[in-house]
């Protein structure tokens, strides 16, 4: 067993996560926050355990993800809050994969939450808060110089291939997955992997029976039952995975 990564200095605090650089320059250690933040940062709060819920969740995804040809950032697990993953320059695109109308696409487009897409709508966001986020199309990518057409093709060729897989193992679990956010990164090499995480932060999961929301959507919408949802969604994949 190799020595156990320490964390050196901190390099980014996010509104869900912490980054801190390791003896290794390849590596980094990601520390899961129960902070909680809605709107841009607008709206602020705590879901108790929700890092340990979201590290756990997102490290077997993704290491199910790696078994299916899916490259991704993940080394290991260290414990209940950190992971071990590798270096990349973050791609400054938000990736969002859509099945089902919900949140702001239903809010912009007039569509009523719930709609059923005939086949998954991928977009692009600009990720840069000062901006608020905006969505681009693959000319406004190319233009701004976040990604190359080869990178665009590769990003958009993962980001369906996770949304078929995760698809798959959430109906495994009674879930039904709505729609989620992806972030790619670069290694060294120019190497796209799938970084930052998945998880109830990240998707929109619905209960399959009866429509109950499981993610962060509690939160926002002050539903009520935020950790229950995140404990019970954890839960059930615990039981596929």
């Amino acid at each position: 067993m190799s020595e156990m990564p320490q964390k050196r200095e901190l390099l980014y605090e996010g509104k869900a996560k912490k980054v801190y650089a390791t003896d290794d320059p390849e590596l980094l250690i990601v520390s899961y926050k129960d902070d909680a933040t809605a709107f841009n940062g607008l709206k602020k709060g705590t879901i108790v355990g929700k890092g340990v819920i979201n590290n756990r969740m997102s490290d077997l995804l993704m290491a199910r993800l790696e078994r299916e040809g899916i490259p991704t950032h993940l080394v290991r697990e260290l414990n209940d809050r950190d992971t071990l993953v590798k270096r990349v320059a973050i791609v400054p695109l938000e990736v969002i994969v859509r099945n089902i109308a919900a949140g702001s696409f239903s809010k912009r487009y007039g569509v009523a939450e719930g709609a059923v897409f005939y086949r998954p709508t991928l977009e692009f966001s600009y990720k840069n808060d000062e901006l608020g986020d905006p969505l681009l199309n693959d000319d406004h990518v190319l233009a701004l110089g976040l990604a190359s057409p080869e990178e665009v093709a590769v990003i958009r060729r993962y980001a369906l291939e996770v949304n078929r897989l995760l698809r798959e193992i959430w109906k495994q679990c009674g879930v039904t997955l709505v729609d989620f956010k992806l972030e790619f990164g670069r290694l060294p090499d120019g190497t796209i992997i799938l970084a930052d995480e998945i998880s109830p932060d990240t998707c929109r999961l619905w209960d399959s029976q009866t429509g109950d929301k499981l993610d962060k959507d509690r939160f926002r919408r002050d539903l009520g039952g935020v950790e229950a949802a995140y404990r019970q969604v954890m839960g059930r994949l615990n039981q596929q995975l």
